[in-house]
């Protein structure tokens, strides 16, 4: 274990009869660390030189580069907290560094805390890594992110309504009807003279007319899942009522993992508009401790993606673990565009 000494918090942590921060205590971190062979670094800022009790000797140490002075015009504790950062290395040091919480995410789990027994220090435990509670709405909104850059249009809308079967039907009815206002009636002509194209994927569903204008995509928590499938009929008919239309839409419940559940979110599109194969692959590569968690959950994050650019098919999704990514949270994206079927 690779551990950095925060040479002025030792020291300080008991002072002599003169109130003076003393070299004895860092000399104790030193030997502790050395008992348990680790390997470290005594880091200090360069006013403690003139603060520490035994000058003569604790000069000493910095010439011989046992100890190390912060460079000048940096600031101690943060230049502390990057070196571990960089090194992915703990801390020895009592300081909770409460001033750079945003910047370090895990300052907590790099800390280990120290004590004193009579003259020797006694090393704590750091905490667990803190989680990214949020990292699979991360990984699928880098992707959107990606493909966006690469002018591929997604639906990014995240504040889900109530679910209900009556407020799915009336979103849906709302949404049509603004887009019937603006050249539905001319949009529908033109996507039933495309049908040979959208009857690949009508096949895949049973009980549905293959002529459907468009499809509305139903994006629920994966909790709601089932109950939302059970109601589909029910809200494909009563847009289809509602508005008149000469074919009911189809209605497709997604798994999303940016939507709360009792939640939804509808990404409605005209058939024509829906892609018939899988757009592109995703290559997910994410740290050690995430590893067994993004996995569990890929096929969410492929149907996520997918609703949400608008795919009939899920892209097919890889995870991999990599030694660079050192930290909970940490993953790196990568897209290869996918192929048309050509059976």
């Amino acid at each position: 274990m690779k551990v950095i000494v925060d040479a002025a918090n030792v020291a300080h942590f008991k002072k002599n009869e003169n109130s003076e921060p003393m070299l004895s205590n860092i000399l104790a971190a030193v030997e502790a660390l050395e008992a348990k062979d680790d390997e470290f670094v005594v880091i200090a800022d360069a006013s403690l030189s003139h603060d520490i009790d035994n000058k003569d000797d604790y000069h000493k140490l910095v010439v011989e580069e046992n100890i190390e002075e912060v460079p000048v015009g940096n600031n101690a504790d943060h230049f502390i907290l990057q070196l571990a950062e960089e090194e992915n290395a703990k801390i020895l040091s009592n300081d909770k560094f409460r001033d750079f919480k945003d910047e370090f995410l895990n300052i907590d789990s790099m800390r280990i805390p120290f004590s004193f027994d009579g003259s020797k220090l006694v090393m704590g435990k750091s905490k667990s890594h803190k989680k990214d509670r949020n990292i699979l709405q991360h990984i699928c909104d880098e992707i959107l992110n990606q493909l966006e850059n690469k002018r591929w249009e997604t639906f990014r809308e995240k504040d889900g309504l109530e679910l209900t079967p009556l407020n799915i039907a009336k979103e849906a009815i709302i949404k049509l009807d603004d887009s019937k206002k603006t050249g539905l009636d001319n949009k529908i002509e033109g996507v039933l003279s495309k049908i040979p194209m959208f009857k690949q994927v009508m096949n895949m569903v049973d009980g549905v007319e293959t002529a459907a204008p468009f499809i509305i995509f139903v994006l629920v928590h994966p909790r709601d899942y089932k109950v939302t499938v059970k109601n589909a009929g029910s809200v494909s008919n009563a847009v289809s009522e509602r508005l008149r239309l000469p074919k009911k839409p189809l209605i497709a419940v997604r798994n999303d993992l940016f939507t709360k559940p009792g939640t939804f979110n509808l990404n409605t599109l005209y058939s024509d508009e829906v892609m018939d194969y899988p757009p592109f692959n995703i290559e997910i590569r994410i740290n050690n401790y995430d590893e067994t968690f993004i996995k569990k959950n890929s096929r969410n994050i492929a149907s996520t993606v997918a609703s949400r650019l608008g795919s009939w098919k899920f892209p097919f999704v890889t995870v991999k673990s990599d030694i660079i990514l050192e930290k909970p949270g940490d993953f790196e994206i990568f897209l290869e565009r996918g192929e048309k079927d050509n059976g």
